[in-house]
């Protein structure tokens, strides 16, 4: 299917989303959130909300966008998020999003679409601003300019180890509990429609669930658990990751409030004998 190259630069329809408490902590459960964290799982405590919560009221303005930019969307995988959070989110309400693609960029073998989006509260305040990158696998070679290289300035450094390593399994039913946060791909619950779309091992992991537990370990590895402190971060998704995989997030305080990142599957380092990450290009920024 060919890209509606028209569709850049162009505001797309305000999509709204209503919530109340029950949905960031259903979020919480799926970006594997346990009984020890209960300021995000009990309403008698707030509840507090992860601050990766921005991705789902944004996730039906980046949907609505992609359909518009053409494709073959049963091809289509993560490619990468960045978040910037403007204010904490309230444990209920209703959030407005306006998504703009600002581009779509020919990788060769793979066609990548950049949508970014702006929530706004009930009261006009910007909460959120999140960017997507989206990969069409198989898309690619349609004569359109590459992508442009962002280099954010935190980078790992290779002269030291991290400041902190958390490592997490994550459950097999991970993804299908996830999923019940509105991203409901079949890639990630049907193993038939795995395995025509290339994925014979099964169902994935969504890109924004491991996402999610990236944060919620920066939240627990700089943040004394507080990600209400935790104001913008990154990722690229490199490899997939499947329901079960335990994953690993090791964070180096590279500057007052800046952390850089690195996210790997345990089970694959071990087969390997070295680490395999699943998440590059990653940082977050934290309140000191």
């Amino acid at each position: 299917m060919p890209f509606n190259l028209a569709v850049v630069g162009q505001p797309q329809e305000l999509t709204t989303y209503s919530y109340t408490w029950k949905d960031p902590v259903l979020y919480a459960l799926g970006i594997g959130a346990k009984r020890d964290e209960l300021d995000y799982l009990y309403e008698g405590k707030g509840p507090k909300v992860y601050p990766s919560f921005a991705v789902v009221p944004s996730f039906p303005a980046m949907f609505q966008a992609l359909v518009h930019c053409g494709g073959n969307l049963a091809m289509v995988v993560h490619g990468g998020e960045r978040v910037v959070v403007h204010k904490p989110f309230a444990p209920a309400g209703t959030l407005k999003t306006l998504a703009t693609v600002k581009g779509i960029y020919d990788m060769r073998k793979f066609a990548s679409a950049i949508v970014e989006m702006a929530t706004n509260d009930e009261q006009g305040e910007l909460v959120c601003t999140t960017t997507a990158q989206i990969l069409f696998r198989g898309e690619g070679s349609f004569g359109g300019d590459p992508p442009p290289k962002v280099d954010s300035g935190i980078s790992v450094p290779k002269d030291r180890p991290a400041d902190f390593r958390v490592e997490e399994a994550t459950s097999h039913e991970q993804a299908l509990l996830y999923r019940l946060s509105g991203d409901v791909n079949p890639l990630h619950a049907d193993p038939e429609f795995a395995v025509v779309a290339g994925f014979p091992q099964g169902p994935l992991l969504h890109g924004l669930c491991t996402y999610g537990h990236m944060v919620r370990h920066v939240a627990r590895g700089a943040c004394g658990g507080d990600g209400t402190k935790i104001t913008g971060f990154e990722a690229q998704f490199r490899k997939p990751v499947w329901p079960g995989d335990t994953i690993v997030t090791e964070g180096w305080k590279v500057a007052p409030g800046k952390i850089a990142l690195i996210v790997s599957v345990k089970e694959r380092a071990e087969r390997a004998e070295r680490a395999e990450t699943v998440i590059t290009n990653a940082w977050a920024t934290v309140q000191e």
